[in-house]
Formats: structure tokens, C-alpha cells, sequence
């Protein structure tokens, strides 16, 4: 089993109003300097930008985080139109608990629920598993019933790879709700079915973001780190870089 929680570990020799005075003094004077800020920020863990935050308020009599926003540029806050990426990042790689964390943050904050916008800004299949994602209602056990994870693997091969057309459905609703140990049985047997990898299939029977979200959601079943090594390595690849997802990633392993 893969270590559970961040990969960020806590910096040492750690010093919260020390940082607190070096980021303030990053965010003063003309232009924002992002090295210096990304310096602290990316290598603290969760409860040190929490102690930084706290020094940030009690020393400068400023909010860190509202300083943070109004300084820097739109590569460190989202912008118009749907990022499907970052839904299908988030969605598929989060525990249920974490999944029910942000939608009651997310309705505090917004006044609106995760799924209510989900809906309104996506479609089609892509829409259904991003909702039944944000539903939270995965099996959280370790129990693997050999008849079930026989007769998933089966299914899955007579939605795709057997007929024509996909039933989409019968993907969503397996990917969706099985524990992490049964699904993982159920891709060797499917393998061993079908003579193909369930990502292979996934390939050849879906599209788009709905082909992106069911592939996110076994990778990060048959390995979280590896998933997001190859999320960071894809936002620094090609023309330009991501820095949404780049910062992203790396700030929510901590």
C-alpha cells in the first residue's frame, strides 16, 4: 500500500514569522517577486503555512491569503471557462472523506453546491462522472468478493470491448463506487479476460474528457504518486508551461 497523506515533508530549521516577513516583503515595492514566494510556500507542509499565516496576521496586521490574491497574476488563480483537468485531477485522486471536505467548504464559500456547477458547466457522460465522483459514495473497505469482482470484470468487457457501440454506464457505475482492492483485482482479471490492459480498452471504446476522467480514476487506484508524477511532468512538457496544474500539484501533496 502506497504512504498515505502528503509528500511534502516539513522544512527544517523552520522559522513562521521569519517567512511570514520575507513573503510580505515579496508582495511590497514594485512588482511581486513569485521565486521567492514559491520558495517558501512549495517546500512548508500544511500545519507550517498554517503557523505562517498565523505569524503573517499577528506580525504585519494583514491577511496572507487576501495578499496573495490581489498580488499575484492569474498564473496562480483560475481562470474563465471549465479547467476539465484540474475537475478530473481533484475528483478522482481525493478520498471520500476529502470529497465530502470540499463540497461543504465549497457550498461555504460559493453559496452553491460542487454539483450544481458541475452541471452547469459540463455534459454529457463527462458530467455523470464527475457527479458521481463528487457523490462520494465509493466503498471505503479493503473486501473483495471474488464472485463480484469476477462478474465486474466480465461486464466491463462485455460494455467495450465485446459489443458494438459502449455502454458507457456500466463503466461509470464500476469505476465509480468499488474499493480500491476489489478494482484492483478486477483489472488483472480483465486483463486476463480480454488480453488487454482496461486503460487499452478505455482507449479505444471512450473519448474526450470522459476517456480523461475513467483513465485519471484507474491510474490513481493503481498508483497516487505515479499519477501525479505524470501530471507534473505533462504541465512542463510541450510549448510552454502549466503553471496551474504545476502549482496545484504541488501544493496539494502536502
Amino acid at each position: 500500500m502506497e504512504a498515505k497523506g502528503g509528500t511534502v515533508k516539513a522544512a527544517s530549521g523552520f522559522n513562521a514569522t521569519e517567512d511570514a516577513q520575507t513573503l510580505r516583503k515579496a508582495m511590497k515595492g514594485l512588482g511581486t517577486d513569485e521565486d521567492a514566494i514559491i520558495g517558501i510556500l512549495a517546500y512548508r507542509n500544511t500545519a507550517q503555512r498554517q503557523e505562517i499565516r498565523s505569524a503573517y496576521k499577528s506580525t504585519i496586521g494583514r491577511d496572507l491569503i487576501e495578499d496573495l490574491k490581489s498580488e499575484l497574476s492569474s498564473n496562480f488563480e483560475q481562470g474563465a471557462g471549465t479547467d476539465e483537468g484540474c475537475l478530473i485531477e481533484i475528483l478522482a485522486s481525493r478520498t471520500p472523506e476529502e470529497i465530502r471536505r470540499i463540497n461543504q467548504t465549497y457550498q461555504q464559500q460559493y453559496g452553491r453546491s460542487l454539483e450544481e456547477d458541475i452541471c452547469s458547466d459540463t455534459s454529457f457522460m463527462f458530467q455523470r462522472v464527475l457527479v458521481s465522483l463528487s457523490a462520494a459514495g465509493r466503498d471505503e473497505g479493503n473486501y473483495l468478493d471474488d464472485a463480484l469482482m469476477k462478474q465486474d470484470a466480465q461486464e466491463l468487457y462485455e460494455a467495450g470491448e465485446k459489443r458494438w457501440g459502449t455502454d458507457e454506464v456500466k463503466f461509470l457505475s464500476i469505476l465509480c463506487s468499488r474499493n480500491r482492492n476489489h478494482l484492483l483485482h478486477v483489472f488483472d482479471e480483465y486483463k486476463r479476460i480480454s488480453q488487454k490492459d482496461i486503460e487499452q480498452s478505455i482507449k479505444s471504446e471512450t473519448s474526450g474528457s470522459f476517456e480523461d476522467a475513467l483513465l485519471a480514476i484507474v491510474k490513481c487506484m493503481r498508483s497516487k504518486p505515479s499519477y501525479f508524477a505524470e501530471r507534473l511532468y505533462k504541465s512542463m512538457k510541450g510549448l510552454g508551461t502549466d503553471d496551474n496544474t504545476l502549482i496545484r500539484v504541488m501544493v496539494s501533496r502536502a
